[in-house]
């Protein structure tokens, strides 16, 4: 990868709006599957069961790495615009608000369901939400929590620390910039893109993932911060590199390519992954075609937005706005409409409808409820009411 060079002032980039969109779109659909699918989560459907999980795992390895590149790139861009004292203090006050109200008041629910159904409270919603605001622990769940948000936090922490580190590495990385650029032109080029952008996750992959389960715990979760991390290290060396852009483009047969066949390949692998473990090498070689999978598919994403979602609209503005309070609504609302619906004995493509309309209708219309009053627009990541938004007169990146 290389680090961003200097440009002039970019149009906003409405490929990576789009592609946040439906990557977040992407994400309450998985919600709504992790529901139905044996594998443990907050709830369960009294019709879970193993029909949901190929799409699942397709979706698995890429789906928050993906918003991770995103925000990298749109890292860059608000930094470049604020400088670092700025940027760190924009970071703060925009995304503070949201963990700390989301744990307190959003998220509370998630937890009441879900010890409900593991039998360990009573009834009574409102007299259990003092007991999660001031317990430690409850039946083995630490209260209160940030269950989804744990996204949301992960990205403060990576903002703060690269706030002062930016400036160092865009001034050390001009010489490494000018030589990736001709790597990036050069007709080897896409390779090198996959090449180069699988060796350090498959670094991790060996090295930490092993030995550190993926816990959304902030101090003790490794493996998945140095994923994490490195694909916002990724979208924020790519964000002014028209040649890393171009590349993309120029590889989007290749990478489109290796995802199908590797999506095809893998999925039986995964759904009956236990003859593997007694053959390490045809288990590694499955654990670096789900590495590779997950970087071709995101490489393979960025060029088709950027041959067919460069429109601009009153869609995407409403949109774009719109999917950072439905991703911060959505769980609470499918899991608790799941605990009910479960128990209303319906089949099971009644209940998935029905879950599936409430979850989207559900966020979609707090999302018009929170936009229309000034208190609760900062709680949900949502700007300060003004008549137009600055991102859109200057342009720039798409929203953090």
């Amino acid at each position: 990868m290389s680090l961003s060079q200097p440009a002039a002032a970019p149009s906003r980039r409405y490929d990576l709006d789009w592609l946040r969109i439906l990557a977040f779109a992407l994400l309450v659909f998985y919600h709504v599957g992790m529901f139905y699918v044996p594998w443990g989560w907050h709830v369960k459907s009294v019709h879970a069961g193993p029909g949901a999980e190929p799409l699942m795992m397709l979706l698995n390895p890429w789906r928050l790495s993906l918003l991770f590149f995103i925000s990298g790139v749109a890292v860059a861009f608000l930094h470049d615009k604020l400088g670092a004292a700025r940027f760190a203090a924009e970071r703060a006050l925009r995304l503070l608000p949201v963990i700390i109200f989301g744990m307190a008041v959003v998220v509370m629910p998630q937890t009441y369901f879900q010890l409900r159904e593991m039998g360990e409270i009573e009834p009574g919603i409102l007299a259990f939400w003092p007991r999660y605001l001031t317990g430690w622990e409850i039946a083995g769940i630490e209260v209160p929590t940030w269950n989804h948000l744990w996204y949301v936090v992960y990205l403060l922490v990576y903002a703060l620390v690269l706030a002062p580190l930016l400036p160092m590495l865009t001034a050390f990385g001009r010489g490494p910039a000018r030589i990736f650029a001709r790597v990036w032109d050069s007709r080897l080029g896409p390779v090198m893109l996959i090449v180069l952008g699988f060796v350090p996750l498959m670094v991790w992959r060996v090295l930490l993932v092993p030995h550190f389960e993926t816990t959304h715990n902030l101090v003790h979760d490794w493996a998945n911060h140095a994923i994490s991390f490195t694909f916002v290290l990724y979208g924020v060396c790519a964000a002014r590199s028209e040649s890393f852009w171009r590349c993309v483009d120029r590889a989007t047969p290749l990478t489109l390519g290796l995802a199908v066949i590797l999506g095809t390949v893998l999925t039986p692998l995964w759904m009956n992954f236990e003859p593997l473990l007694d053959q390490p090498v045809a288990l590694w070689a499955a654990r670096a075609g789900r590495v590779l999978y997950a970087w071709v598919v995101i490489l393979a994403l960025l060029g088709l937005a950027r041959r067919f979602l460069t429109g601009d609209g009153p869609v995407r503005r409403y949109l774009t706005e719109a999917i950072f309070p439905v991703y911060i609504l959505h769980q609470t609302l499918t899991v608790s409409a799941g605990y009910a619906l479960t128990r209303a004995g319906l089949d099971v493509w009644t209940e998935f409808t029905a879950l599936t309309v409430i979850t989207f209708a559900g966020s979609f219309a707090g999302f018009e409820i929170i936009r229309r009053i000034a208190v609760l627009r900062p709680l949900f990541g949502l700007k300060r009411q003004t008549k137009r938004p600055a991102a859109e007169v200057r342009g720039g990146a798409p929203e953090v």
